[in-house]
C-alpha cells in the first residue's frame, strides 16, 4: 500500500483521543490471561499486534468477550492449555513473542512461537540466554531468530540476571518466567527501560519485594484496568503541529509514564511550545493531556543518551522532525534501533537522503542537518513507525511524499491517516497513477 502525504496548506488544529497504549495493552491481555477470575479492560488498543496477543491468550485457555467498550478476560489462573497444533502466530509483534516466551518457558507442554517475515528476522537470543539460565529448554534458528521452540521443562529456578541492554521486553520476559520459577528472580539493566510490567503486576495482585524482583509461585488475580492513550501514537500529531505554521493540537488522556516521555523532553529542548495539562498523579500509570502550539525557530539538539531508552519507538519521528528544524540534531547510543521492526537508523537515513536532507549515519546514531525537504518516494521497509514519521514530514515537504509498505501502520495505529486528516492534513491511501 502506498500512502501519500501532501504538504499542509494551513495549520493543523483540533483535539484527538489517541488509541490505547500498545505496550500496556499487550501486558493487560497477558496478565489477565494468567489471572484467576474475570478481568475487565477498558481502552484496549485493537491493532494487528495486540489482536495477535488476544488470539494467543484465547489459544492458551483464556475466554475473551467484548461488551461495549470493555474487553472481559476470564483467566486461566496460571494453568495454561497447549495451543492447537502447538504453534502461536505472533504476526509482527515482538512484544507479544518475547513476553509470552517467558510465560511459556515454565509450562508443562511444548510450544512454538512464530511470526511474519519481519518478526522472524529479529534477535531472540537476548531472551533465550536468561531463560536457559533459569533451566528452560528453548531454542531458536541458527541465526538466533524465531521461530522460538519451547519444550516442557522440569522446573525453572530463579536467577539474578544482569541484562546487557536496557530493554523492557527482556526484563518483562525474565520477570514473567520468574513467576513460574522456584526462588526469587531479580533483573538489573544499564538504564531503566519502560517499567509497565513492574507497575502493572501489583495491580494484578503480584507484589514485587524489590525493584525488578519477583518471587516464584506468585499468582495473579483479576482486576479492572483502564489502558491510557498511547504516547507513542500521540506524538505524531504533536510533531506535525511543531512543524506546520499556525498549528494548535491537543491530545487527551495520554499515558505519561516517565520512562516514555523522552520525546516530549526533546521537543521542549528544541524550543517547542508544549504544555502538559489535567495530569492525574498515579503510582501505576500517570495520565494527562498534552497541548502543542506551533512556534517558529525550533533548534537542533544533541539528544542525551540517557533519554534514548525512553523514546526508542519515537526515534524515527525525532529524525523526521530534525529535518525541519534549524541546525544539526545528533543522536548517539541508539544501536538498538537497528534491531527493531527494521534497521530504523538505516531506513530513516536512506529516506531522508532521498528527500534531500543532509544526513550522516553512524553505527549507533545519526546526524541530521535541518533545512528544506523535497517531495519524493521513500521506502518504509515495512516499519510502521518509519512510515508514519515520513508521512508527518510530508506535511512540510516541497511536494508530496509517497511512503511504500504503509499497510504496516495498522500494526500499531490503524486510525493514523483518519486522525491526521481530522486535524487538517491531506493523506491518500492507494497507488497513484503513473
Amino acid at each position: 500500500m502506498l500512502l501519500t502525504s501532501e504538504p499542509a496548506r494551513k495549520g493543523l488544529r483540533g483535539v484527538l483521543n489517541p488509541p490505547g497504549d500498545k505496550s500496556i495493552s499487550h501486558r493487560a491481555l497477558i496478565f489477565a490471561c494468567l489471572a484467576k477470575g474475570r478481568s475487565r479492560i477498558t481502552g484496549l488498543l485493537e491493532s494487528e499486534d495486540t489482536l495477535a496477543t488476544l488470539g494467543a491468550c484465547e489459544q492458551l485457555g483464556a475466554v475473551i468477550e467484548r461488551i461495549g467498550s470493555e474487553i472481559l478476560v476470564s483467566g486461566t489462573g496460571g494453568k495454561l492449555s497447549p495451543p492447537l497444533g502447538g504453534v502461536l502466530e505472533m504476526g509482527n509483534s515482538g512484544t507479544a513473542m518475547r513476553l509470552l516466551a517467558g510465560v511459556l518457558a515454565g509450562q508443562g507442554f511444548d510450544c512454538t512461537l512464530s511470526g511474519d517475515v519481519s518478526l522472524n528476522q529479529r534477535p531472540m537470543r537476548r531472551i533465550v540466554v536468561p531463560l536457559e539460565l533459569m533451566g528452560a529448554d528453548i531454542s531458536t534458528t541458527a541465526q538466533g531468530t524465531a521461530p522460538i521452540r519451547i519444550h516442557a521443562s522440569g522446573s525453572l529456578n530463579g536467577i539474578d540476571y544482569v541484562s546487557p541492554v536496557a530493554s523492557a521486553q527482556i526484563k518483562s520476559c525474565v520477570l514473567l518466567a520468574g513467576l513460574f520459577a522456584s526462588g526469587t528472580t531479580r533483573l538489573s539493566e544499564p538504564r531503566l527501560s519502560r517499567d509497565h510490567t513492574e507497575r502493572m503486576l501489583p495491580m494484578f495482585g503480584v507484589e514485587l519485594p524489590a525493584p525488578c524482583t519477583v518471587n516464584g509461585g506468585a499468582r495473579l488475580r483479576a482486576t479492572r484496568f483502564v489502558v491510557p492513550g498511547d504516547i507513542s501514537s500521540a506524538v505524531f500529531s504533536l510533531a506535525a503541529a511543531a512543524m506546520v505554521p499556525g498549528s494548535s493540537v491537543r491530545v487527551r488522556g495520554v499515558g505519561l509514564n516517565p520512562t516514555r516521555t523522552g520525546f516530549l523532553r526533546c521537543l521542549e529542548a528544541m524550543g517547542a511550545d508544549l504544555a502538559i495539562e489535567n495530569q492525574t498523579g498515579s503510582a501505576t500509570e500517570p495520565v494527562g493531556d498534552v497541548r502543542l502550539n506551533y512556534r517558529a525557530g525550533l533548534k537542533g539538539i544533541d539528544v542525551p543518551e540517557a533519554l534514548v531508552p525512553d523514546m526508542i519507538d519515537e526515534m524515527p519521528l525525532l529524525m523526521a522532525l530534525a529535518a525541519r528544524v534549524d541546525g544539526v540534531t545528533r543522536i548517539r547510543g541508539a544501536a538498538e534501533l537497528r534491531v527493531k521492526e527494521s534497521d530504523r537508523l538505516a531506513v530513516m537515513a536512506a529516506g531522508l537522503h532521498e528527500l534531500g536532507v543532509e544526513v550522516e549515519e553512524y553505527p549507533d546514531g545519526i546526524d541530521i542537518r535541518g533545512g528544506a525537504v523535497n517531495g519524493g518516494r521513500v521506502a518504509s521497509a515495512g516499519d510502521h513507525r518509519c512510515a508514519m514519521s515520513f508521512a508527518v514530514l510530508g506535511l512540510r515537504a516541497a511536494g508530496p511524499v509517497e511512503i511504500e509498505a504503509a499497510e504496516y501502520i495498522a500494526t500499531s495505529y490503524p486510525g493514523f491517516s483518519a486522525d491526521m486528516e481530522q486535524l487538517g492534513a491531506r493523506m491518500q491511501v492507494g497507488e497513484r497513477d503513473e
